[in-house]
């Protein structure tokens, strides 16, 4: 195989790795825009759960409205740690807590960047309780990650042994 087949290839897997990636960063980046902020997302919010759930209390709604607010994060930036861990275990280093450390400093970063943003946005705020949330969903993701990828390495490996033997 020619040299410049293998690039084109090692390119290729490259990019699809890293594809998704960047594609839940726009959608990260879109979340951030005025068009997902509170009010917009309460003002669709309350009459869908009115329509599913009947009449619901402001107070009760607010709660709720948050809760629903802060599990996106979560969600959204757990989401973003797993990528970046599948992108860069295939591209940068095979090793599973260089890999995983990584994702969670980038996943702080990215939600850094994230809020600092929504301070420039009238109708949103930057919030550091927000990036520790979202720092803390991509280091949640990572050890349920590690975990299961040591169970499964202890599995294979016994399976090994058990067909030797």
């Amino acid at each position: 195989m020619s040299n410049r087949l293998l690039a084109r290839r090692a390119g290729t897997r490259v990019l699809g790795q890293w594809l998704p990636v960047v594609f839940w960063l726009i959608v990260i980046m879109l979340e951030s825009t005025d068009m997902m902020s509170a009010q917009h997302t309460g003002s669709f919010l309350l009459p869908l759960l009115t329509r599913i759930f009947g009449r619901i209390d402001p107070a009760s709604f607010d709660c709720l409205h948050h809760l629903l607010r802060k599990s996106g994060h979560f969600i959204g930036y757990g989401i973003l740690s797993l990528l970046l861990f599948r992108a860069l275990r295939s591209t940068v280093t095979p090793r599973l807590v260089r890999v995983g450390l990584l994702s969670v400093a980038l996943t702080g970063v990215v939600a850094s960047l994230d809020e600092w943003h929504q301070t420039f946005i009238p109708s949103r705020t930057g919030c550091v309780q927000d990036v520790v949330l979202d720092t803390t969903a991509g280091a949640c993701v990572q050890l349920v990650l590690l975990g299961v990828l040591y169970v499964s390495r202890r599995r294979v490996a016994r399976s090994e042994l058990a067909s030797v033997n």
